[in-house]
């Protein structure tokens, strides 16, 4: 199918290392990558949150119609109301909803109800999907995209030295009004970004080995 739209010429991207040693640096900064969930409440910069959001809206997505919106949450007020209203829904979801064998994978980490590290991070990024585009448009691949473009922010806060942690409390429509966001914008992940605790501490999980999730076929 051929196009009359308006093309303009590829400038790609040329490290200035190889593609082995490129890729291989690239895989030493995501490789220390880990899920937090003990933060500490030193600032991040407005910057720092707009060039990783930048970085994220740059993903590709189903006819390039960007069904995504970032609400980047500083104020302690929403916050405040965010853990609130998330904790509430957690209780339910381990109190009632949650399967043994659920509860069971989820035992190593210790996770439960309270969430008070959505008060102390600095920033919460509250990530949305559009349902309709602002001018009630089709968007398309919808999570795939959306999906794509979270991966790409979490890369971006691992390369500006800041932790994160994937954070979905089901159901999540308190966020949208919580925040007051449009009835064609659904709730995607809630993902709060900042450094680390001094006192840290992460499961001490494994990573598959590559053999595991990587088939070649060069026949």
């Amino acid at each position: 199918m051929t196009s009359d739209a308006p093309m303009m010429p590829l400038a790609p991207y040329r490290p200035s290392s190889s593609p082995e040693e490129a890729s291989s640096a690239f895989f030493d900064v995501m490789r220390q990558r880990r899920t937090v969930r003990e933060f500490s409440d030193r600032p991040v910069s407005l910057e720092t949150i707009q060039n990783i959001i930048r970085a994220a809206g740059s993903a590709p997505s189903g006819a390039n119609k960007q069904p995504w919106r970032f609400v980047a949450v500083q104020s302690a007020d929403l916050k405040h109301k965010i853990r609130e209203a998330a904790e509430a829904e957690e209780h339910e979801f381990y109190h009632r909803r949650v399967g043994e064998e659920w509860r069971e994978d989820l035992r190593p980490f210790g996770t439960d109800e309270h969430k008070p590290f959505l008060e102390i991070a600095p920033w919460l990024i509250v990530v949305f999907k559009l349902m309709k585009t602002d001018d009630e448009g089709q968007t398309y691949y919808v999570n795939e995209s959306v999906g794509i473009a979270v991966g790409m922010l979490l890369a971006a806060a691992q390369h500006a030295g800041l932790a994160t942690l994937t954070h979905t409390p089901s159901p999540m429509k308190f966020l949208g009004e919580v925040l007051g966001r449009p009835a064609h914008e659904r709730p995607y992940l809630l993902i709060p970004v900042g450094y680390p605790a001094e006192d840290c501490q992460v499961p001490a999980i494994t990573r598959k080995d590559l053999d595991e999730i990587m088939v070649v076929r060069d026949d």
